[in-house]
């Protein structure tokens, strides 16, 4: 990637916090998980959900239009980490910038419930068809911001955050535009979700463990991926600006040939083609740490240390993954990593995952790789690095 790009303001929603100091601060409180325990179907079943603040700023945010009231969680936290976003950068309405909110699943809570009424009565709701459609969640940024520039919304399962930082820095890089905003936003915790990912034998059920998803311990002998809620949003720049969060330096992309819908080879081939690309001329040696997509399921977790050891032999570099404390949030699963990337830039902290040994945890921090990958081996990896030199 010749010209980079800079994160010059981002914000985010999720079990951590609502704004930068609290999400830090609770991922300095090493040892804590924020997951808890809901029925679904009269089943306790884990999960990680927003904060009682984060729920008292949506309710609140459904009082500033009529129309909010109405609409999906998903969409409702896209517009609110939008806004704040937006408040935090140089920019205005009257700028022209491209927004690119991407989610596995969209306007999941208000799709099952709409469809528990069709068979009930044979009959949709009026608002069915708008209100859940995927492309709301980027218009109805777009109407909060008043923004001329483009606006997509797009499924790429897993890697959808991620995706669409590679559609940002394309428009970007092609000259279409100078500004976007990009991002995920999921609330993936209804019945019939998380029915689905009980039924693919991947979900913890270690409701007493003190650690339910023991992502990265790759010794674990049963998968414990589980579920949990947010959305990260950041706004890209043309080249390096002064007011830059991070710069991102290297993209990279690739995909598996698939044997099964769900399945990924032992050595994730899609991970290996993507953070080659995403490297570049860059020496192994200068990449600090890598912030691992691992859900937390034994193959998942596994063929991607696979894909860092053939990449990286035995010089890897620190390895972490937010997981193990907020759950698997899907499309904006990848934002909540480049969120913890750039925190631990700016602190200069590594943030460790309990159950893999991580030396010489600090070190500087200048380059660090964030990978993401989905149903169907859609692999991404972002590079980002500290705007300026240590």
């Amino acid at each position: 990637m010749n010209n980079p790009l800079s994160i010059t303001s981002f914000s985010s929603i999720s079990p951590l916090g609502t704004s930068h100091a609290t999400v830090w601060d609770s991922y300095l409180n090493i040892d804590k998980h924020y997951i808890s325990t809901r029925n679904f179907s009269n089943v306790p079943t884990l999960i990680s959900e927003l904060t009682t603040i984060a729920k008292q700023e949506i309710e609140a945010l459904k009082t500033v239009n009529t129309h909010y009231k109405n609409l999906d969680p998903s969409v409702l936290m896209g517009i609110l980490v939008a806004k704040k976003a937006f408040k935090a950068s140089t920019w205005k309405s009257t700028d022209h910038f491209g927004i690119n909110m991407g989610s596995s699943r969209g306007a999941t809570k208000l799709f099952e419930n709409y469809h528990k009424e069709f068979l009930k009565t044979e009959k949709a709701s009026t608002l069915s068809s708008p209100t859940t459609t995927l492309g709301n969640i980027s218009s109805w940024i777009a109407h909060e911001l008043q923004s001329k520039g483009p606006e997509i919304s797009h499924s790429i399962t897993c890697s959808t955050a991620l995706h669409s930082f590679l559609n940002g820095v394309a428009w970007i890089n092609s000259g279409l535009t100078n500004k976007f905003m990009v991002g995920g936003s999921e609330a993936p915790l209804t019945s019939f979700t998380i029915a689905q990912m009980k039924a693919l034998k991947i979900y913890s059920n270690k409701v007493t463990e003190p650690y339910p998803c023991r992502t990265l311990d790759l010794e674990k002998k049963r998968n414990q991926m589980l579920l949990g809620e947010g959305a990260a949003i950041f706004c890209l720049e043309k080249g390096i600006q002064s007011n830059a969060k991070a710069i991102i330096t290297g993209i990279g992309y690739g995909t598996e040939i698939l044997k099964h819908n769900i399945s990924i080879s032992t050595n994730a081939n899609c991970f290996q083609t993507s953070m080659k690309m995403a490297i570049g001329k860059t020496s192994n040696s200068n990449i600090d740490a890598i912030v691992m997509h691992a859900p937390g399921t034994i193959k998942g977790d596994l063929s991607e240390y696979n894909a860092i050891c053939k990449i990286f032999g035995k010089k890897i570099p620190l390895l972490t993954s937010n997981k193990w404390k907020i759950g698997h949030s899907f499309g904006a699963s990848g934002a909540l990593s480049i969120e913890l990337a750039i925190l631990m830039l700016q602190h200069q902290k590594f943030i460790p995952v309990p159950f893999i040994n991580n030396p010489n945890q600090n070190k500087p921090l200048h380059t660090i790789l964030v990978n993401a990958v989905g149903f169907g081996g859609n692999a991404v990896t972002i590079k980002i690095e500290t705007p300026t030199p240590l």
